[in-house]
This record gives structure tokens, sequence and C-alpha cells, in this order.
């Protein structure tokens, strides 16, 4: 009898315990298994794949193999050279307390763009610039982790520091040749390779081992490998353009969670840009840029004690569902055609959708079936 194949689940990157680095394909030390370990129980994807190369500093190709390469290959080998030459320098690998992850200088201010959940609890920060062994001092600026990002900032940004070009999130498309850099594993200053796999999707990440647990939508996802500590690094494409924030990796549940190859999700570069520009600006979020009903819900659960909808808890006064005549008790089963069966699925549905959206929202009110056109508003932040 063949048995239902779960589907697999994507898991932060990062950030790495500090603790044994791999070095020449071998964990060196005890403790190094059980760190990784640690990593796939506190959601994050573990060990490295070999599907993609990785390149550890740019330029360092060999002659003989070159010239025995077509002149295809060497154009598209230049290409690559040249991205990471471009785009490495600004590429940073960040150390907390308790982890490693990797950031993007965004600005010649000392501004430094990763993850919420690379940051954690944080405050204050070890950065080491691509290609450096001087560590250099940063605090948190803000973070927003309904998105997954933060900002933090150099604290004495040294001259000649290299800010990112981050790319336009509309020209991104399948089959786009990607390079994901930062420090998978503790191994500073890394590149794999891949494409772009899909654009639009929507994920929620786990909450625990520093993952505040986001619903993220339109994400880029990617063939290039993407492991601990990449977290926060950069997915790049063959204009020297930051396309997104590496920040997922998918496990295979049947394999206990063995990481899944090939599948990587980054943070689209419009959502870090609208983000971080107001985590700087204001030191908080004052438009998410996501899209709301104006309702406080929970999963309802039927008379056989599943999960079949989100029953509206409150309807805030003048918002979206109050103005379609959307009222506590009435129980949400669709948003447009995504099924909602529980609370995190209406996230998921509002996740893939933007404010202004004009979407039909099916629910049940005393056990009949309704419907209201609902033009959505504006996620309110905290």
């Amino acid at each position: 009898m063949n048995r239902k194949k779960e589907p697999t689940r994507p898991l932060p990157a990062g950030p790495r315990p500090t603790g044994p680095r791999a070095f020449g394909g071998r964990l060196l030390g005890p403790g190094a298994l059980a760190a990784l370990t640690a990593l796939a129980v506190a959601g994050c994807s573990s060990g490295s794949s070999s599907s993609s190369s990785t390149a550890t500093t740019p330029g360092a190709s060999s002659s003989s193999s070159s010239s025995a390469r077509p002149a295809g290959g060497n154009q598209l080998q230049d290409a690559y050279q040249k991205v990471i030459a471009d785009v490495l320098p600004s590429v940073v690998q960040i150390t907390t307390a308790t982890g490693l992850g990797s950031g993007i200088v965004y600005d010649d201010k000392g501004d430094i763009v990763t993850n919420a959940h690379v940051v954690g609890t944080a405050t204050t920060f070890s950065v080491t610039l691509a290609n450096s062994t001087k560590s250099l001092d940063a605090t948190l600026v803000a973070g927003y982790p309904e998105s997954d990002l933060a900002v933090i900032r150099l604290t004495s940004p040294p001259s000649g520091l290299k800010p990112a070009v981050f790319g336009d999130s509309a020209k991104v498309e399948l089959g786009q040749i990607t390079l994901a850099m930062g420090s998978p594993l503790g191994l500073s200053s890394s590149v794999t390779e891949g494409i772009v796999s899909a654009t639009g999707r929507t994920v929620s990440e786990p909450q625990g081992g520093g993952s505040p647990g986001a619903t993220i939508g339109n994400m880029v996802q990617t063939s290039a490998a993407i492991n601990p500590g990449n977290s926060g690094g950069a997915l790049v494409n063959l204009n020297s353009q930051v396309i997104g924030i590496n920040t997922l990796a998918a496990t295979e549940p049947e394999t206990n969670g063995a990481a899944a190859p090939g599948i990587g999700f980054a943070i689209p570069a419009s959502t870090i840009t609208g983000i971080a520009d107001q985590l700087i600006k204001d030191g908080k979020v004052t438009n998410s840029g996501r899209a709301a009903l104006g309702i406080t819900a929970r999963t309802y659960f039927d008379q056989n004690f599943r999960p079949a909808g989100a029953v509206v808890v409150a309807v805030g006064s003048g918002g979206p569902a109050a103005a379609a005549g959307i009222q506590p008790g009435d129980v949400i089963t669709k948003v447009g055609d995504a099924t909602v069966d529980s609370l995190n699925s209406l996230t998921t549905a509002l996740a893939s959708l933007t404010p202004g959206t004009k979407v039909t929202v099916t629910y049940t009110r005393d056990g009949q079936s309704k419907t209201a056109d609902v033009t959505l508003g504006t996620l309110e932040t905290p």
C-alpha cells in the first residue's frame, strides 16, 4: 500500500550556533554533529548541499581548466566572477551571543539589513566584512518580525563601505540564474549557484529556534543551496542586483527533517527596501504593505474537533470587514479561491494579497453560507 507523501516544510536557514566549523569536507570535533542536529531541532536546515558549487573567494579560477572550456563556458564563468566581485563585498557575517548569520550592507552610513530571526533578542552584534578578519561592533536599529526583517548599524562604519544594489522584484522571472551569498555553517563569504525556481510563494515559518513564525508572501524560490548561516545573506542576479534575502530552506518530514535539496526561499527586494527604509527613518514600521481584513480571529473547530475555518472574534470599527458587513461569530471558510480551515490558513491567504485588492470572502453565519466583497486594508503595525 502506498503511503501518502507529506509535503516539504520550509524552515529558517539560520542563524548557525557558534562552535565547530566545517573544514575540508569533514566536521571537526565531537560537538559538530550535535551542533547540526540542534539546527534541525531548532527549525533550521542542516548539512551542506553538494548539488551546487561553492566559491569562497572571488576571482580564484584555474587557467588550465579555463583554457579547456568552450567560449560559452568562459563567458558564463566571467559573468559569475564579475557578480561575485561586485556584490560579495556588500555581504557580511553577523555574530550574536547565541548564533551566526549573514547581512547585507544597505547604505554607506553603516546600516545592514538582515533577517529578524538572525537578530533574535540580541541588541549588540559583531560584524565581519567580506575578506576581512576584523570584527566590528554593531547595535540594533529596529526589527519587524512580521516580515522577518531587521536592521543593525555599525558603531564606527569604516570608509569604503559598499552598499548593495537592490533589483526590481517585478522583473524576477522563472529560470533566471541566481547566486546565494553568505556564511553557511560559518564559512564566510561563500557563494552557491542556482536558478529562480518559482516566484510569488507564500511561506509560513515555524516558531522557535530564533524564528518569529512569520508568514511571508511573494517570496522567491531558488535552487541555490541555502544552509544554516545563510539567513540574511544576498540572493543575487547576473546584473549584480540583490533580488532577495536568503531566509528559508525546505526540509523533508519523512527523513526526520533532513534538507530537501534545491528548495530555498528569499524575501523579495521590494519587501526588503520597503521595510528597511521605514526602520532606518522611523525606528519602526508604519506601513506594513500587508493586506488585512481588520478583524481578530481564531481557528474554528467543528463538532468533530477538526479545524474548519477562522471564527471572527472582533471586527475593527470602520475597517474592511466592518464595511462589508462581517460580524463577530462569522466563520470565514474562503478568501477568494483559497480555502480557509484555520487562522494560519487565513493569514497565509492574506499574505499572498496586497492592500486595496477586492476579494470575495465566504463565511457561515447561523449555519448559512454567505459571501461578501471586501476591499482589503493594510495590516496595522505594533
